[in-house]
Formats: structure tokens, C-alpha cells, sequence
């Protein structure tokens, strides 16, 4: 029997209050895994593990990593996400990254920050689908990231779901004060819908480009790392495909929490 081959996914995870906070994202998220073909093993590449070179982390039990502040309430600390780990597709990552001459070391009990259990907690609640992670670098930029997506497009057919978790626009500077259902300003819907057309148009130089050509780019991503992910799922994808815009929302105004699907 063949394996179905997955689209590449980019999700925007937002506020870690997500796993708690009722909102249009979320319901997309925990209706996420229906849409698909159950996969074999998920790889997250998620904004919130930031390394100088590729990492990829080989546990075969990943921690539940808290990585957020104090103010968050306690319900929050106390979500665990014992979904099992995936060594053998670690290695395989390894050595795909290794194939197309890119750097990169195993980490041998790397855990599942927020990035990853948050959305994947809504989209596969009982925990049952093995997964690792691959990390970020912030500094090589996009270019960079695609080139890692490229890397792994063979886990597409190999029964492996890749799932680029971020957010498509990311200014935390703007974020306090805000009700959940506040009103986007103008600023953050301008970009999300330049970023629209960009991905679903597939010009995907321009939007390689965006931080010279999108309407308030630094104002949304005053630090790229949110946006990254976007780029190695763009990778992934078939060459020359355009991207298929899932779900589209807005938490706290400034949270845009668009999804993102390259076949």
C-alpha cells in the first residue's frame, strides 16, 4: 500500500493561552487533524528553539517545555503533552539535511516547547502520533529556511507530516492591553493580506522578500523568528505550487493567525 503524500503546514500558534482561550484559531486547530491523513510521525520546526546551526532532537520521550513567563495562570503550567518521540525520523532529518551539504547535530533529549504542544495538543489531543523537532536560525533568514524545507520534501511521502509553527505576524510590543476579540488594525491586515497573495499567487521571491516589499514588515515582525517557519514549510512544498491559505483570524487585534497548507 502507497503512503499518502502530506502537504506542508504553517501554523500560527499565538499566545500560549490558546490551549485555554476559546477563539476561531483554535476550533480550526482541533478540527486540523480530520482534514488529513493520519501521518506516521509529525516533525514541528517551531519559532520557539533558536540555534546557531540546525538541530534536531531525538527524544524518545520529549518534556512538555513551559517556556513562557510567571503571569500565565497556573492551568496553564499544569498541561503535559506525552506524546511519544520519533529517534528514527530524527535521524532520518539528519540525514537529509547532511544529503543537500547543510549542517547539523542530533540532540539527544530535546523536549516539545509551546510552539509545538500548543497547536498540536488541539489537533491530536490523546497525544498518540510520534514527533520531534528541528530548530531555527533567526540570523541566516529566509532564503536559509527554504533551503532547509527543501531538504526534507522527501518526508512528504514517507508518510511524515511537517508542520512550520509560528505566526504570521508576531509584535508582542503591541500585543498587551488588547481584548482576545479586538479589532485588527489596519497595519496588521494590510500585511496579512499582502502575504495572501504573495503565498497563494505563489510568488514566493516576493515573499522571500517581504521585509523590503510588505507593508509594515518590521511593524509586524520587529524579529523574524515567528515568521521563519513559514519559509521551510514554503520549502517543503512542490516547486513552483502555490500555498493554500487554511484558516484566517485575528487574536488580541494584533495576533494574525493564518494557516498555511503547500502541497
Amino acid at each position: 500500500m502507497s503512503t499518502a503524500r502530506l502537504p506542508a503546514l504553517f501554523v500560527s500558534h499565538g499566545s500560549p493561552m490558546l490551549a485555554l482561550e476559546d477563539g476561531p484559531a483554535r476550533r480550526f486547530l482541533t478540527g486540523l487533524a480530520a482534514e488529513l491523513p493520519r501521518p506516521k510521525a509529525i516533525l514541528v520546526v517551531s519559532a520557539h528553539w533558536e540555534t546557531r546551526a540546525p538541530v534536531v532532537s531525538a527524544a524518545p520521550e520529549p518534556a512538555t517545555i513551559h517556556d513562557f513567563g510567571r503571569g500565565f495562570p497556573q492551568a496553564l503550567f499544569d498541561i503535559r503533552y506525552p506524546a511519544p518521540g520519533a529517534p528514527g525520523l530524527a535521524a532520518r532529518v539528519a540525514a537529509l539535511l547532511t544529503a543537500a551539504g547543510l549542517p547539523v547535530t542530533v540532540h539527544p533529549d530535546r523536549g516539545l516547547d509551546h510552539g509545538a504542544w500548543v497547536p498540536l495538543g488541539l489537533a491530536w489531543p490523546e497525544a498518540d502520533v510520534p514527533m520531534t523537532q528541528l530548530s531555527i536560525q533567526p540570523h541566516l533568514g529566509p532564503e536559509w529556511h527554504r533551503r532547509l524545507g527543501e531538504a526534507l520534501r522527501p518526508l512528504r511521502g514517507e508518510g511524515v507530516l511537517i508542520v512550520a509553527s509560528g505566526a504570521l505576524t508576531h509584535n508582542l510590543g503591541e500585543f498587551w492591553g488588547r481584548d482576545l476579540d479586538a479589532d485588527a488594525p489596519d497595519w496588521v491586515v494590510e500585511f496579512g493580506d499582502w502575504m495572501h497573495d504573495a503565498v497563494t499567487g505563489g510568488r514566493t521571491e516576493d515573499a522571500l522578500a517581504y521585509r523590503a516589499k510588505a507593508p509594515h514588515a518590521a511593524r509586524n515582525h520587529p524579529t523574524e523568528e515567528h515568521l521563519l517557519p513559514l519559509f521551510v514549510a514554503m520549502g517543503v512544498g512542490t516547486p513552483g505550487a502555490a500555498g493554500r491559505r487554511l484558516h484566517s483570524s485575528h487574536t488580541y487585534g494584533v495576533l494574525a493567525m493564518d494557516a498555511y497548507a503547500f502541497d
